[in-house]
């Protein structure tokens, strides 16, 4: 599946005056899981409406393994599965006849059809609610009902709107555990407002807003840019009496105490941890938690979206 890709090309959307796309352009290939981020209204769903077929672009296009979505859109469409904002479902069928209506809509027949829909089923834990109409489930089954059936085919490309909406922790764990598994050969696009999704799921991650694209890069990538990257946090009896020893360490930037924590920035890039380590032994500090910072993405983000400076 090497020929597995996305390509977009100066994708844009209008509306009236509202322009909510504007000349968006990436590829995706296969084994990439890319984390689609960006602030409400930023333009991440309306991508994926597009990227799928179910919004034609107002100028620019994009293609799905070499078929162009506008004017190859079946065959587009054929080699992947959506997973829609909200997964919306014919409420009055069980969970065991949405599965087999979508099987036929793909094209399958016969014994085939209750094969993929048991299969399905079983990968998404739905063995409990098989015969239950779908409108009676819970928020998280109605969910994962909606993932059910996008990957139900197993396609080479999985577009999926916030999917985790909803669900528990465990479903949660469960939900990206099969991810994981599914992503080698495929290629898999999250929008998702869930930060922790992005460090948990993804070896890509793109930020948009206003419908135009900000940054492309790797979660590691983007918590580099972090100010806390590097920094040293901990939780220690006395932090006033810690802040003024440390803050006058030279590999030590800034000394801060926030929300009864007391973090350490390096200055310039320095080795902080083993210092502060030094330090805490030397002068037989209580200290409850010590912890070095690899970055924090909703800083990154907030950074990246509104414009903000690092302090």
């Amino acid at each position: 599946m090497s020929d597995v890709r996305i390509e977009a090309r100066a994708l844009t959307k209008k509306y009236g005056a509202l322009t909510a796309v504007r000349d968006l352009s990436f590829t995706v290939q296969a084994g990439e899981v890319l984390g689609f981020l960006g602030p409400n209204g930023a333009g991440k769903s309306t991508t994926m409406k597009m990227l799928t077929g179910f919004l034609a672009p107002t100028s620019g296009t994009a293609s799905i393994n070499g078929h162009d979505i506008v004017n190859d859109s079946l065959n587009a469409r054929r080699c992947l599965g959506y997973l829609p904002e909200g997964a919306p479902a014919y409420g009055e069928m069980t969970v065991r006849q949405f599965l087999e209506f979508i099987a036929r809509a793909r094209g399958y027949t016969g014994a085939e059809v209750a094969r993929l829909a048991g299969t399905t089923m079983e990968r998404l834990n739905l063995q409990a609610v098989p015969d239950q109409p779908i409108e009676t489930l819970s928020k998280g089954f109605k969910r994962r009902v909606g993932l059910a059936q996008a990957i139900l085919h197993d396609p080479e490309v999985l577009i999926l709107d916030e999917p985790t909406d909803g669900l528990d922790p465990n479903q949660k764990h469960e939900v990206r555990s099969l991810i994981r598994d599914m992503s080698a050969d495929k290629i898999i696009v999250i929008s998702t407002h869930v930060l922790e999704e992005v460090n948990a799921l993804c070896n890509r991650a793109m930020i948009i807003s206003d419908g135009q694209l900000l940054v492309d890069d790797s979660p590691h990538g983007l918590l580099k840019r972090s100010r806390y990257h590097q920094a040293v946090t901990m939780v220690v009896q006395h932090p006033e009496r810690v802040a003024s020893v440390l803050s006058e360490l030279p590999e030590a930037r800034k000394v801060e105490i926030r929300d009864g924590e007391l973090t350490v920035f390096p200055a310039n890039g320095a080795a902080l941890f083993e210092v502060i380590s030094n330090r805490v032994r030397q002068h037989q500090w209580a200290v409850e938690e010590l912890r070095l910072e690899a970055g924090r993405m909703d800083e990154v983000f907030r950074q990246i979206t509104s414009g903000e400076t690092a302090k």
